[in-house]
């Protein structure tokens, strides 16, 4: 086997699932994460249809995910009084099974704490590719060299920056931003049944606020112009939500009281990461969010572990030879990752005028919202799985 040490930035979902991939065939596996830890709870994510299944089948993490699974969560559409507008089911948004991505990444984590390494409160400031490999400058630990790189740190990826160059080319700002505060009802519940919950949601123009639900308790979506502010002070972030929602009715105002006493608050940008000539580059690689992102487009969980155990297992294939295992896991995720299409979250849930509103509650009620829900389920099947070749470090990996 060739290019056998590796390094995966990002310990979220996509990272580890590489990791246990690479590992399981007989990779050595460094994972740097920038966060001091696995981040507990976040959002609810979720996976749906054959493929998803099989491929966390094969991991044999199928019933960890299962045990850990959030409830069934129905979105109630209400009007400034309560009343009910419209209803999006949680069979729609919830798929197969719906997971909070922070449990999913601590089962991912589980299964290969004890043979990858993990540098957690580390990121790479530097990478410098020749002939040999990639040396890797952090910036805590001793600079290294790996055989391979891979990007897995997300819409933001710094692996992508620094490798492909800065993400003005890659990323497309789609016009909102979201934002998630309070921990889920679901955070900590690792068994028994999962009841019905229902949510409620209400629209002013360009706006969405929810109350409840798997993702957090509290939810916001809205339209803007891009803005600029600091992603790591929650607290700028607060301002812009309650100068923002100000004037929006419902239960918004208790919302906005309640925001403040929130540890758990998470803003960014509905965005879309466009990689035209593939998800590549010498010896660098990208997987999950960081080539294929679409904000809570409803597939990117799903693409990144997929992504994950193609790219693992075109490398096994080809003995190593990331020119040979690159270009043939670009041909397939190219056409896959079409799925995650250029759906806009935003421009659905929170129309930018009071007839978009009506026509979205309209549309949640209408035989084309089954049609595009059908579509959506053939859409995460649309790849034929390889079976890649035996598992040379299956044993040890599991």
């Amino acid at each position: 086997m060739r290019n056998t040490t590796v390094l995966i930035s990002g310990a979220g979902v996509a990272g580890p699932a590489l990791a246990y991939w690479l590992r399981h065939y007989g990779f050595a596996v460094t994972v740097v994460e920038r966060a001091p830890a696995l981040r507990p709870g976040g959002q609810a994510i979720d996976f749906k249809g054959r493929t998803h299944r099989t491929v966390l089948e094969r991991m044999g993490v199928l019933k960890d995910i299962e045990q850990r699974r959030t409830g069934t969560t129905d979105t109630v559409f209400v009007d400034e009084q309560g009343a009910r507008l419209a209803l999006m089911s949680g069979e729609f948004t919830g798929g197969d099974v719906e997971i909070l991505r922070g449990d999913l990444a601590e089962i991912f984590y589980r299964r290969t704490a004890d043979h990858c390494e993990y540098l957690f409160g580390d990121s790479i400031t530097a990478l410098t590719e020749n002939a040999d490999g990639v040396d890797v400058e952090f910036e805590h630990a001793d600079a290294r060299t790996f055989d391979l790189v891979f990007g897995a740190d997300g819409i933001h990826s710094r692996v992508r920056r620094l490798a492909f160059g800065p993400s003005r080319d890659f990323v497309k700002y789609l016009g909102y931003y979201y934002a998630v505060a309070g921990a889920s009802p679901w955070s900590g519940k690792t068994t028994g049944p999962r009841e019905r919950v229902t949510a409620h949601a209400h629209n002013a123009p360009g706006r969405l606020a929810i109350s409840g639900g798997p993702k957090a308790q509290q939810m916001y979506m809205f339209a803007s112009p891009e803005l600029d502010y600091d992603r790591d002070d929650s607290a700028a972030q607060r301002r812009i939500l309650a100068e923002t929602y100000a004037e929006v009715g419902w239960e918004v105002p208790r919302m906005l009281t309640e925001l403040a006493g929130f540890d758990d608050f998470y803003m960014d940008t509905i965005s879309q990461v466009r990689m035209p000539d593939g998800y590549t580059k010498g010896r660098i690689a990208l997987v999950g969010d960081a080539g294929y992102g679409n904000t809570l487009g409803g597939f990117g969980t799903g693409l990144a572990v997929v992504g994950a155990y193609v790219i693992a297992g075109e490398l096994a294939s080809a003995g190593g030879d990331h020119t040979v295992a690159f270009a043939r896991y670009d041909e397939i995720m190219k056409r896959y990752a079409k799925i995650a299409g250029n759906s806009n979250t935003g421009r659905f849930l929170a129309p930018k005028t009071a007839r978009g509103i009506r026509m979205r509650n309209w549309f949640l009620g209408s035989r084309l919202f089954a049609l595009m829900t059908k579509y959506s389920d053939n859409a995460a099947n649309d790849i034929d799985l390889k079976d890649y070749p035996a598992l040379v470090g299956a044993a040890n990996a599991r």
